[in-house]
């Protein structure tokens, strides 16, 4: 299936990707002045926006990293009191994760900091637009899931 060179289809992955890292780039800019990184925020954040009490290796899924680098965050956020490992009952040799009440704190803090530039950076951008957009990524992250379940078959 070929696709004109110029066609907003052809163009689309490589803004996207482009786009992403960018926006990535300034969301750490901005987490850093408020004394965060990508590695300590982006757990506590996946935590309370999915649910806690995942395992360590569901995390690591959701923040996209390896267990064991997870691992090394994960001690370093239990030992400033941000997150607990619990037994999980249906198999004691496992560990579930579970943000404390000092980190559902810190999450309304990180979440703040997050508004205040995400708002900034749609600027120019309707409710409408945003809205629409929103509803296209949940289209193409559907297919996405689609062929991910497709190939792990």
């Amino acid at each position: 299936m070929f696709q004109d060179e110029s066609s907003p289809k052809s163009l689309f992955g490589f803004q996207f990707v482009m786009l992403s890292r960018r926006w990535r780039k300034v969301i750490h800019a901005e987490i850093a002045r408020a004394g965060l990184t990508d590695a300590t925020w982006a757990p506590l954040v996946h935590l309370d926006a999915d649910g806690d009490g995942i395992s360590q290796t569901e995390l690591a899924e959701r923040v996209a990293l390896d267990t064991s680098t997870l691992v090394r965050l994960l001690d370093i956020l239990a030992e400033r009191g941000l997150i607990e490992r619990r037994v999980n009952p249906q198999d004691r040799r496992a560990r579930l994760i579970v943000l404390t009440p000092q980190g559902r704190t810190e999450v309304q803090r990180i979440k703040h900091h997050l508004t205040g530039v995400e708002a900034d950076l749609l600027t120019g951008l309707s409710e409408t637009e945003v809205a629409a957009l929103l509803s296209g990524f949940a289209k193409i992250s559907a297919r996405v899931e689609a062929s991910l379940e497709h190939k792990s078959l």
